[in-house]
């Protein structure tokens, strides 16, 4: 069975011929539409929230258009993303922030971040990541998922996860990695999919493995 080490290694580099190319999912035009794109996705598809932001999109792309819509308008375009009322809420809040504190800028450091509503831990890193190129590891169910079912992590929740990926692989390759782990989630490895057996990389990594892996949820 390949160490730890080796497991990485090789994840790496295969996921890197798999995947050469990691465009961001939710579409996007600067650092405040990202913000929002990822805020929306929360219990909620990319997919269908590409199909909802270009309509909120034509009618503010800057915190300064987006305070001029009522908290309902927002809302009625935002419906089919699910938890549309809170969702509403935190993207007019959160465009008043950035007016007042911050020049109607998006941060690009956690704390600032963290501190708008709606934006957790994993929602600053993608944003850092993805518009500042700032080393992070956003980590969603999906990344929880497979770090468990390769060895890489014991899965207590999703900090621990996001620190034990870290340590498995160099900072420069978080970024992209992120991305690509959850391409070969959602092609190869989805969770009805692969159980820890099926998969190339499950296979490559416990060739020895007979039993279904049971993973713990985030």
């Amino acid at each position: 069975m390949k160490t730890k080490k080796e497991r990485a290694a090789y994840i790496d580099e295969r996921l890197e011929e798999l995947f050469p190319e990691t465009p961001v999912p939710l579409d996007h035009v600067n650092p405040f539409t990202l913000l929002i794109a990822v805020l929306l996705s929360a219990q909620c598809t990319d997919e269908r929230v590409n199909k909802v932001t270009p309509a909120l999109f034509e009618k503010a792309t800057c915190p300064e258009d987006m305070i001029k819509l009522t908290v309902a308008e927002i809302e009625a375009i935002v419906k089919p993303c699910g938890l549309a009322p809170r969702k509403a809420k935190a993207i007019h809040r959160l465009s008043e922030i950035l007016i007042e504190k911050h020049g109607g800028e998006v941060p690009d450091n956690f704390e600032d971040l963290e501190e708008l509503p709606g934006v957790g831990h994993k929602t600053a890193g993608v944003v850092l990541a993805q518009s500042f190129g700032i080393p992070a590891f956003p980590v969603d169910t999906h990344i929880h998922r497979l770090a468990q079912q390769w060895g890489l992590t014991s899965g207590k929740n999703v900090v621990e996860t996001e620190k034990d990926l870290k340590r498995c692989f160099p900072k420069d390759r978080w970024n992209k990695l992120h991305l690509q782990i959850i391409f070969f989630g959602r092609k190869y490895c989805a969770a009805r999919q692969c159980d820890g057996l099926q998969c190339e990389l499950c296979q490559t990594c416990f060739p020895d493995r007979k039993r279904a892996r049971k993973y713990k949820k985030a």
